[in-house]
């Protein structure tokens, strides 16, 4: 009937055998962790570099006029990669920011997820909105609009080495959210 034979399909379906898969599974977390440290938090002249604490970020969450802060929230990890960071949101009648700030200590991992949207000349554009690539205060970023949803988000990188996203809901244009992140 042309079709692959019932002991191949069985043979596939068998579960590999316990220790091959914890060789496989070890083997595997090997690998990401020897990932994870070649892409290690190092500062310029290759040295590690420790995140400043989430407390000293939150003392840079702007007041903004018109807009009511929440309490900021903040924390610190050491693994995988170390980095802090703190957030907040802004709140003005149902429209809302939220911002986030991410020291990354020039962790190379934390900002992959980015890497595509942060290459200069990037856009993509629909019938309900855009995201490009941008440039915030001579800092590097990309910014998004849905216009139908009016949301929007601008994320821009900081000296190399912090992660700064705001996040905005309901709101009339990202010309809000620049005035944040200026």
């Amino acid at each position: 009937d042309g079709g692959v034979p019932e002991h191949q399909i069985k043979k596939a379906a068998d579960p590999a055998p316990a220790g091959a898969a914890a060789a496989g599974a070890d083997a595997f977390a090997k690998a990401m962790a020897g990932a994870a440290n070649a892409m290690a938090a190092k500062g310029p002249d290759g040295k590690p570099v420790e995140p400043v604490s989430f407390r000293d970020l939150q003392t840079v969450l702007p007041e903004m006029s018109g807009w009511e802060r929440d309490e900021p929230k903040g924390e610190r990890m050491t693994m995988p990669v170390p980095f802090s960071q703190t957030e907040t949101r802004y709140r003005n009648g149902n429209a809302s920011v939220e911002l986030t700030i991410i020291d990354t200590a020039f962790s190379q991992l934390l900002f992959a997820p980015y890497a595509m949207l942060l290459t200069s000349g990037y856009e993509k554009e629909s019938s309900s909105g855009y995201e490009k690539a941008s440039s915030f205060g001579g800092n590097p970023g990309f910014e998004k609009w849905d216009k139908n949803s009016k949301d929007g988000q601008i994320v821009m990188v900081v000296g190399h080495r912090f992660l700064v996203t705001l996040d905005g809901d309901d709101i009339d244009d990202t010309k809000i959210l620049q005035e944040f992140g200026g």
